[in-house]
């Protein structure tokens, strides 16, 4: 019998065994408080609820390694977890380093590849709050700290809503950037609001990266194409099972132009 893929993760028992099928990673994007006015909350994770978070992987023996293509054909023998944050918010430099150290983990940071030190342009351009990106010093400091860095595009774009040229520019031009800015190889590409297609999949793998991370929750193992790998969203439990489905499907309908990251 097939395990079931929940919507959403908030804690380690519900997910247990199919963390045990293959290797996970979760998605994460804003840490610490929301401000007044968020339309989606469900993209913040307070700072004491992710700290449990990890808590409860370290206990469980997970840990983290080098990101790459998955390799196990089967299980998660290792007890392999990765922890990606998409967009690069300074909130996570901010509540996120000093947990991820006391508890032994390293995550990746997507980042959105014009708009360093700036803000969250694409998500206020739909109504949501302002959050600032980190800068150079900020990213400096997290991968001093020893977590890695991969390519979100420049400016955050639904990459199957524009043209091929301009999303090739989109792909490879972020590559560059980061590449030249930090002196250091950018192997990894996460697609924006989770929109991709055939077409833009192969321009990620033309590009040079060695993987890119959808929002499509499950695990991964060798018989996923490694420009397609799967991710579980992390976020605080909701007693309202509608609002959390709605939420959800905002979210990862934002690529047919319903709503934003």
């Amino acid at each position: 019998m097939a395990v079931q893929i929940p919507g959403y993760y908030t804690s380690l028992p519900p997910v247990a065994k199919l963390f045990a099928t293959g290797q996970p990673v979760l998605m994460y994007h804003k840490l610490g408080p929301r401000p007044p006015g968020v339309r989606l909350k469900g993209l913040y994770v307070g700072a004491k609820l992710f700290d449990r978070q990890l808590a409860e992987l370290r206990r469980a023996g997970f840990v983290t390694g080098a990101y790459g293509p998955p390799a196990a054909p089967t299980g998660n023998p290792g007890r392999w977890i990765g922890l990606t944050f998409d967009d690069g918010f300074v909130n996570v430099l901010r509540h996120g380093l000093e947990p991820l150290a006391r508890h032994g983990f390293k995550a990746m940071q997507f980042l959105v590849a014009d708009l360093l030190g700036r803000a969250n342009e694409w998500e206020l351009r739909e109504g949501e709050q302002k959050e600032m990106l980190m800068d150079e010093a900020q990213i400096r400091e997290w991968l001093a700290a020893g977590h890695d860095i991969g390519a979100h595009t420049l400016s955050h774009p639904r990459l199957t809503q524009i043209s091929l040229d301009q999303a090739r520019e989109e792909i490879f031009a972020s590559k560059k950037k980061l590449e030249d800015r930090f002196g250091r190889a950018i192997r990894h590409f996460c697609y924006p609001y989770g929109d991709w297609n055939p077409a833009v999949r192969d321009l990620v793998m033309a590009a040079g990266y060695e993987t890119a991370w959808t929002t499509n929750p499950g695990v991964n193992t060798t018989a996923n194409n490694p420009f397609e790998l799967r991710r579980n969203m992390a976020r605080y439990r909701s007693l309202n099972l509608k609002t959390v489905r709605e939420d959800l499907a905002r979210w990862l309908g934002a690529a047919l132009g319903r709503g934003g990251e």
